[in-house]
């Protein structure tokens, strides 16, 4: 069986998709599927290129049990062909994606998380960066029931 290979984009790349990305990994690595799995994040902005997730949201997901240790990095055109699967956090980066994306078929492959909610009555995942903490742990909130719907659809 070939790996399921994951793809979740924000914009900076240092909070919403390092979380997703480490939600994610955590949801597969407790259930024994390690080896059935690639999770990557990624930006449609390179500003924050090499750094770690916001120390925020760093500190959030920990006390959540997640370890976030990516360090960001610009989505790219070889992404449409690597992975099966690209998750934008919101209407924006789902625009930035499909104006990226190289061809139709490549396209399709790009769904808003939003369609992964089910009881969350938001249509994106915002940005944390301006929120303060309640901000960071609802994102965290819906990140957590968007990954486990992505993964139980697995």
């Amino acid at each position: 069986m070939d790996k399921h290979k994951i793809l979740f984009v924000c914009l900076g790349n240092i909070c919403r998709s390092p979380a997703a990305q480490g939600i994610f990994q955590a949801i597969v690595d407790r259930n024994g599927r390690s080896r059935d799995f690639f999770v990557d994040s990624a930006g449609t902005y390179s500003g924050h290129q090499g750094e770690l997730p916001d120390k925020r949201m760093r500190n959030a997901a920990s006390s959540r049990g997640y370890s976030l240790t990516h360090r960001s990095r610009p989505v790219t055109l070889s992404d449409f062909f690597d992975f099966d699967l690209i998750i934008a956090m919101d209407d924006s980066n789902y625009s930035d994606l499909i104006h990226l994306a190289p061809s139709v078929e490549t396209s399709r492959k790009i769904k808003k998380i939003s369609s992964y909610f089910t009881s969350s009555t938001f249509d994106y995942v915002p940005d944390p960066y301006y929120m303060g903490r309640d901000g960071f742990e609802l994102v965290l909130d819906l990140l957590e029931e968007a990954c486990f719907n992505i993964y139980s659809g697995l």
